[in-house]
């Protein structure tokens, strides 16, 4: 016999970033807990809202499966002194025991059966230790010092295993048949039960499937309306029972700049921004309440008067800041540091400046709007704005720019120039932007690797990761020829740093197999354009017939020189290569080396990697047909020399043997 199992913790709102991890612990540790107690059940769905994290199981076993454990005692040759210690160990007599036959000579054994027991008295001893262990950035006391931490104090707890309710305590609170409803909308106590929970919550205002959530708020979302998938998110999580409403702001506003109205209504509000045809907003915005209705229109007029009053404010910042030039606010940013070890804003300004200029030169673009820029790109960070919405820095910048008479390769620079923040952001639009974007990250790069800030399991204080991972993508995708040695400025841990997000990128951003990119790299990453070129030209030959027969080839030319310790190609004789598959293969060698050596100038991959395939015939003829390990030392190795040759000129491209095969 088997039973439903109904399990809610009941809290103060949770925070709605931490919630779905929080469940995804809650489900990991309740399978965990059956798992190892034998109770069997499957968990049916976990769900969440600010106020609750919800397991529903079917299939618990009313009691634990029966368990026969074997106990392997003393040999019998050690007599029957050590039997009776053994039998007494365990509370049983020596004819108790079982004597067994092992490889290892005759033993005392003892079958002991673990009695089953009832899932109830399992649930209910192990169900604190499940809310203990689900995992939050920052938990706290509310119980007194020393007592159970958790996210937010937790006010109820609901266990029903079948009809009966699962006894036991954690933080003050007992567990029982008795949630809570919404805040406004709900009771203060409703009896549930696995089958009867759900309905019952959604008479009392709260509806528990985030899906539904979802889909609530998104009947709302009109066209017109900009889609925020994170943002809905948020909302989904931070609401128990949501209703979008339309609300209009004064037209005047529209006058601010796009960038300032959507922030403030979506970091600081909570809203949806509306659009117009033409590209720009509509005077409105759609707000999500946590109650069933707004018949009096007094949220809505609500909302309309925070908006109002956070628009003024933003407003004011605008026109004041515009009163200061950028250039003039240099002075300031000496006052802000950007690390104790690393100095202020102005230092950090002063080079990136220089790197600006370096970099510029190196890909041969202009100097001028790249240090202009690059002198600018920080100056936002003493605007009241920017102070106040620190989501816009980088943005103001180019938005004061470009109001201050700043060229427009200048101010699309300073905007643009903390892009890209993830893997989803784009890259700066321009190559002026790039190149600004490039100093500044590779600055604090470099900046933070020679203080020892050096990111360490999930502790990146900096966003040292972010940083390298932009990098990463502005020359991938700017096709910036930059060399990453040469970023990293002598540094082995960061150029290292920079090889696991090339590697990254490239996986998981890209696409590319996992072999593929090991294969690439092999060859060298320094040029991360020129990897993705050869990345790209490896992914379309790797079907061909000839590749993948050619890779095991190359495994077994890497393992013989591995094994003769041939590190690097000697001379080959060809005197001394015997007539047949392997002069034939020297030749057929020398005739595609010059074929693959033009091909890889001009940068045609593909044509290199096939004509390096098309040697995979001749490779396995030789090793049909000639053994490598011959008698004559000198014959042997000029064998492999001529091996190492093929190993080293047609590996330039990728290692082949790196290949996964088969």
């Amino acid at each position: 016999m088997s039973l439903p199992f109904l399990f809610e913790i009941g809290t103060e709102e949770i925070p709605d970033w931490m919630i779905e991890p929080a469940l995804a612990d809650l489900k990991r540790l309740f399978e965990e807990l059956c798992r190892v107690h034998r109770l069997g059940g499957v968990v049916e769905r976990v769900d969440a809202t600010p106020r609750r994290l919800a397991l529903r199981a079917h299939g618990i076993a009313v009691r634990q499966a029966e368990e026969r454990r074997e106990l392997v005692g003393p040999p019998v040759a050690a007599g029957g002194a050590a039997a009776q210690g053994f039998a007494k160990k365990l509370g049983v007599t020596v004819d108790q025991l079982e004597r067994v036959s092992t490889p290892k000579g005759e033993y005392y054994r003892f079958l002991q059966l673990i009695p089953a027991r009832p899932a109830k008295e399992i649930l209910a001893e192990h169900l604190p230790s499940v809310i203990a262990g689900i995992s939050f950035p920052k938990t706290m006391y509310w119980t007194g010092k020393g007592g159970p931490r958790f996210i937010r104090p937790i006010r109820w707890l609901v266990a029903v295993l079948g009809d009966e309710i699962v006894p036991f305590t954690f933080a003050g609170v007992h567990s029982g048949d008795t949630t809570v409803g919404h805040r406004v909308l709900g009771a203060r106590s409703i009896r549930v039960n696995y089958s009867s929970y759900e309905s019952l919550l959604e008479k009392n205002g709260v509806i528990l499937d985030a899906q539904r959530r979802r889909a609530r708020i998104e009947e709302a979302l009109t066209p017109d309306v900009r889609r925020d998938e994170a943002l809905l998110k948020t909302l989904v999580y931070l609401t128990e029972f949501p209703t979008p409403i339309r609300g209009r702001f004064d037209a005047r506003y529209l006058r601010l700049p796009d960038e300032v109205l959507s922030t403030v209504m979506r970091h600081h509000q909570k809203y949806f921004s509306v659009g117009d045809p033409r590209g720009g907003l509509k005077p409105e915005f759609v707000a999500v309440m946590n109650i069933d209705a707004d018949p009096e229109g007094l949220v809505r007029q609500g909302n309309e008067r925070v908006l109002r009053a956070r628009f003024n404010d933003a407003r004011f910042f605008w026109d004041t800041d515009l009163k200061v030039r950028l250039e003039d606010r240099l002075p300031e940013l000496a006052k802000i540091t950007f690390q104790a070890k690393l100095g202020s804003y102005l230092e950090k300004t002063n080079r990136n400046v220089a790197l600006a200029r370096e970099f510029a030169q190196a890909l041969r673009a202009e100097l001028a709007p790249a240090e202009r820029a690059a002198l600018l790109a920080k100056c936002d960070l003493t605007t009241s704005m920017v102070k106040e919405f620190t989501e816009l820095q980088g943005i103001m910048g180019g938005l004061y720019a470009r109001e201050q008479g700043e060229p427009e390769p200048v101010w699309q620079a300073i905007y643009d120039h903390y892009r890209p923040e993830s893997m989803e952001d784009p890259i700066p639009r321009t190559l002026t932007g790039q190149i600004v974007a490039l100093a500044d990250k590779t600055d604090t790069l470099r900046g933070c690797f020679g203080i020892g800030l050096i990111p360490s399991g999930s502790k990146d204080p900096f966003a040292l990761r972010r940083a390298a991972q932009g990098v990463i993508k502005i020359l991938a995708e700017g096709q910036l020829s930059l060399p990453l040695s040469r970023l990293a400025h002598n540094s082995a841990e960061l150029l290292d740093f920079f090889a696991d997000r090339v590697r990254y990128y490239f996986k998981e951003v890209r696409g590319f197999r996992y072999d593929e990119v090991n294969a690439a790299m092999a060859a060298g990453f320094d040029d991360v354009p020129d990897l993705g070129r050869r990345l790209e030209a490896l992914r379309l030959v790797r079907p061909t017939e000839n590749f993948e027969p050619l890779a095991a080839s190359f495994k077994r030319i890497q393992n013989i020189l591995r094994q003769a310790e041939v590190n690097s190609p000697g001379t080959v004789n060809p005197t001394l290569l015997e007539p047949g598959p392997e002069a034939s293969l020297w030749e057929r060698f020398l005739l595609l080396r010059d074929r693959v050596e033009e091909a890889r100038r001009q940068g045609d991959y593909r044509t290199a990697l096939q004509a390096i395939a098309s040697l995979r015939p001749a490779i396995d003829l030789f090793f049909d047909k000639v053994l490598v390990n011959a008698p004559d030392p000198a014959v042997r190795q000029n064998r492999l020399n001529l091996l190492a040759a093929i190993r080293t000129e047609f590996s330039s491209i990728a290692d082949f043997s790196e290949i996964v095969t088969g």
